[in-house]
């Protein structure tokens, strides 16, 4: 039975999925009040624990204590209720780089009992309209240098009835900011219910219409007094750094909840690419890096003789099974441990892992402490060790999609089945096979072929076309299109319309990095596109 809910708005808890589809909830050692709020948490908690003069955040040119976030965004909650009339259980989304000005919009949003929703700003309006959509959101804060896009989504969905503008780059010369510069640094935030939904994550690669993650008030925390606390160890003084999008439950974890829950630092900046890490690692002195491990090949490439990592303590991988190459020459050129791990949104972060004591090339490691896992067959029983099989988890968090019949496909018998095959050596330690489905991994993003074939469909030149993911050394995969012309000729002229189109269409990072043009598609007699013959072909 769920504890009793804040939320006068009550479309999330209605959208749950029937308790009878939840997976199992381990929840020994995670004991929370009855009411919680993560927002508080993350803040005025932290201040009232003596916290408040040390940094929280750093990002455009400037340093943050706790108690200056927290008054931010206590006058950032005060405007979404006195201005902008959020009342508890709204979606309210937010598109933004990561900054700190997203960081504390989040927090805002979540002291008013809202449900969040964060977007990467890569995201076309088409696509921010699918999402407004699915979660009938009627609040958006958006980066006022994004604000086309997301304009141009208001503009479809009849529920978004507020978008309002922030300054990113802390000029704080929006309209948001110009309001709370005049509202009081003190609020009486939502005592929320722990069960109250307080995030949605949106699957990144999703196929079909977008699914929804839901994720209580209390499973935020649990990630950070799970997985941070035992795997990382993360004290005061640590400095996280790394390039996931915040809009990703990965980069929300790593570089929001783990420091703000621990009193420690997040690095949030908008120039946090691959190839720059390594001096933003060096200039802030950074303890804790995560990222993706396309990223750490990146950084291994633009990393000279002299590069001083000796503030590094741990350099998390996770969104992408981690190369052993990769593994092997981190370790040779740093001498730092590489702690590759798995996740997944519906999970919210990281849930089997390796240590610092223990870690070894091409190889996820063990559960994290409140996790169990096991390999099962296609049946849903459980294979001998060494047996390369679907990886069956379960823990303190779970999935729960909102109003989504692929529920009943992702829980079984109590049990998350993430999508992954993977094999349990005899001492209880999983090796990642490869995904069940064809979903496209590429540096760290799960890419939809569907979408990106559609994309290339709107295009007048293209008559047919089949996308698949193609083994990349530098981004594990890339997409690959194979696209049947109308009457144009194939040329490199038209292989750049096409991947501007898809760019222009969809988010930048889904276009095809491959364009192959063909005079026919393999299909089956029933008309099917045979993609597996084209991912077979050199």
């Amino acid at each position: 039975m769920l504890s009793a809910s804040a939320h006068t708005d009550t479309f999330s808890r209605d959208n749950l999925p029937p308790e009878d589809q939840w997976p199992d909830f381990l929840l020994e050692g995670f004991d929370y009040p009855d009411t919680l709020n993560v927002g508080v948490e993350l803040t005025d908690a932290m201040v009232a624990k003596g916290f408040g003069d040390r940094t929280a955040l750093i990002g455009n040119g400037r340093r943050r204590t706790y108690k200056e976030l927290t008054d931010w965004t206590n006058r950032l909650a005060h405007v979404l209720v006195e201005d902008l009339g959020v009342v508890p259980g709204n979606r309210v989304l937010i598109r933004s780089a990561n900054n700190p000005a997203m960081v504390a919009c989040w927090l805002a949003a979540t002291k008013v009992g809202a449900v969040v929703v964060n977007t990467m700003p890569m995201l076309r309006a088409t696509e921010l309209a699918q999402i407004v959509e699915k979660a009938q959101i009627t609040h958006a804060l958006c980066d006022t240098r994004l604000m086309e896009e997301m304009e141009g989504s208001a503009a479809q969905c009849e529920t978004l009835t507020h978008v309002i503008g922030f300054d990113g780059t802390s000029n704080h010369d929006a309209e948001l900011d110009r309001l709370a510069l005049e509202k009081p640094v003190q609020f009486d935030a939502v005592a929320t219910g722990r069960e109250d939904v307080a995030l949605l994550g949106f699957t990144s690669g999703t196929t079909g219409s977008p699914k929804a993650t839901m994720h209580f008030h209390r499973d935020l925390l649990i990630i950070a007094d799970g997985y941070a606390r035992e795997v990382l160890g993360v004290t005061p003084d640590d400095v996280f750094v790394g390039s996931p999008p915040l809009a990703f439950t990965f980069g929300l974890g790593g570089l929001a909840i783990f420091p703000l829950r621990f009193g420690a630092t997040a690095t949030l900046l908008e120039t946090a690419s691959p190839p720059n890490m390594i001096e933003i690692i060096e200039k802030y002195k950074a303890t804790v890096c995560f990222t993706a491990p396309t990223a750490y090949r990146a950084m291994l490439s633009a990393m000279d003789e002299g590069a001083d990592l000796s503030s590094l303590r741990a350099a998390v991988s996770a969104g992408e099974t981690l190369p052993a190459p990769v593994y092997d020459e981190w370790m040779r050129k740093t001498g730092k441990p590489m702690l590759d791990g798995i996740g997944a949104t519906e999970m919210l972060h990281i849930f089997i892992s390796n240590r610092f004591d223990d870690h070894r090339p091409a190889c996820t490691g063990r559960p994290v402490t409140g996790y169990e896992a096991k390999i099962i067959d296609e049946e849903g029983k459980e294979v001998p060790r060494g047996t390369v099989g679907r990886l069956a988890v379960r823990g303190p968090t779970g999935c729960r999609y909102m109003n989504d019949d692929r529920q009943a496909n992702y829980v079984l018998d109590g049990w998350n089945i993430s999508g992954d095959a993977f094999t349990m050596d005899e001492d209880g330690y999983l090796h990642f096979a490869a995904r069940n489905d064809d979903m496209i991994v590429s540096s760290g993003y799960n890419i939809a072929g569907p979408e990106v074939e559609a994309a290339l469909l709107s295009h007048p030149a293209v008559a047919e076309c089949a996308v698949v993911g193609a083994p990349s050394e530098e981004r594990g995969m890339i997409v690959q299109a194979h696209v049947v012309l109308n009457d144009a000729k194939p040329s490199p002229e038209m292989v750049k319309a096409l991947q501007d189109h898809v760019k222009a269409t969809i988010a930048p990072f889904k276009y095809p990095r491959d364009v192959r043009f063909v005079e026919a598609l393999p299909k089956t007699q029933t008309g099917k596109i045979q993609r597996f013959l084209l991912k077979e072909q050199p």
